[in-house]
């Protein structure tokens, strides 16, 4: 007996973070695609999740978060982006960031619904609106500041325009939203019931004296947004899969509706220890950006004299590099080829588009020791 399954999501495959991961591991290769840090969380961290662990705290927490992690997420909120929200109705804690993001969509979207999102955008988008029978709007990020064109914005709304997605600090680019774009967005919204979703999972990595422009800093974009965060990014803990949104308190129970059956709720004593080292340490967070400057300073400085050619990343801890100098093929073989023969894994971008483009972008991620961004650059540089 044969079975036959009428996808609902027909042209999505294996993701190629899956793909270059298992051909690095093949190859016994420096690993600088997938964006995962090769060292350790904060030891006073582990050390709380022990703690709690050990305490017995390993049943069910409160389906939006246990409280204590509420209210140091709402106490951070108002520190870093001014903006008082309410622990019990305004913040939810995810198993991870991208489940956040799948819940604020398929809660809003309907079939016939369209959500604005700029190419090149990070691939968990798109299936969450086609499974929620929406469509997704492909509005393009040109090279080389990948800054959003607003008149295109402008041009692409009409009557099924449900949601827009932001990304900021922006994966792959690293290009970062001013308070001049905010502003922007304001203004093309601000007669409409379109409703925001803002990947903010970088917020913390943003360089050269720059401050990250939370949507959440905005009051008009604020009243009709989802604002999505990753602890995993900030801690170094990726593989902790926990994240939290904020939204207004009609957003958010939405949110909850679709959160309760997906997951319904985070790791216990993950979420309590993570409640202890915002507390007690929260300089962490404050200090991000000059720990991941000095990486990204580090790495560019010794890819400088490589035939790849970039700018300096504006934030997150991805760098794009140029290697239409070194080589005509298109940027997955590109990948595979660096890979393969030359001992350093990279993401090529134009997975992150949904048309077909002739980019000749590779990404690199230097959330790594400084001994392994030495060690890759040198063989990067031998190119």
């Amino acid at each position: 007996m044969s079975i036959t399954i009428n996808s609902k999501l027909p042209t999505v495959g294996t993701t190629i973070f899956t793909v270059i991961g298992a051909l690095a591991n093949r190859h016994q290769a420096i690993n600088l695609g997938q964006g995962f840090p090769d060292f350790s969380a904060p030891q006073a961290l582990l050390e709380r999740v022990d703690y709690h662990v050990r305490q017995g705290h390993n049943q069910y927490a409160p389906m939006g978060g246990v409280a204590s992690l509420r209210e140091a997420i709402a106490a951070k909120v108002e520190q870093s982006y001014g903006r008082a929200v309410s622990a019990e109705q305004e913040v939810t804690v995810t198993p991870g960031a991208t489940e956040a993001l799948y819940c604020a969509i398929t809660a809003c979207v309907r079939p016939g619904d369209e959500v604005i999102v700029f190419d090149p955008a990070y691939d968990s988008y798109e299936p969450a609106i086609e499974l929620s029978g929406g469509r997704a709007v492909h509005l393009p990020l040109l090279p080389p500041d990948f800054a959003i064109d607003w008149q295109r914005v402008r041009d692409a709304i009409n009557p099924r325009t449900r949601m827009i997605i932001l990304n900021s600090p922006h994966n792959p680019t690293g290009a970062t939203l001013s308070a001049a774009d905010l502003d922007s967005l304001a203004e093309l919204v601000r007669e409409s019931d379109i409703l925001l979703l803002s990947d903010e999972v970088y917020e913390h990595l943003v360089y050269d004296g720059k401050t990250h422009q939370s949507l959440l800093q905005h009051d008009e974009l604020a009243a009709r947004a989802f604002v999505v965060f990753s602890f995993g990014k900030t801690y170094h803990v990726t593989g902790w899969k926990t994240g939290y949104c904020i939204a207004p308190a009609p957003l958010t129970a939405e949110l909850r509706k679709v959160h309760q059956y997906v997951t319904f709720v985070a790791v216990t004593p993950i979420q309590l220890a993570l409640a202890d080292f915002m507390t007690s340490c929260p300089e962490h967070h404050q200090q991000l950006a000059a720990f991941y400057q000095h990486k990204r300073d580090l790495f560019c400085e010794q890819m400088a004299p490589s035939r790849f050619q970039f700018s300096p990343t504006q934030g997150t801890f991805f760098q794009l590099m140029d290697y239409s100098e070194i080589s005509d093929q298109d940027d997955l073989s590109m990948a595979e080829w660096l890979t393969r023969e030359r001992g350093v894994a990279a993401i090529p971008v134009s997975v992150f588009y949904k048309e077909p483009t002739t980019v000749r972008y590779v990404r690199f991620c230097f959330a790594k020791e400084d001994e392994t961004l030495t060690q890759a650059a040198e063989l990067l540089c031998k190119i």
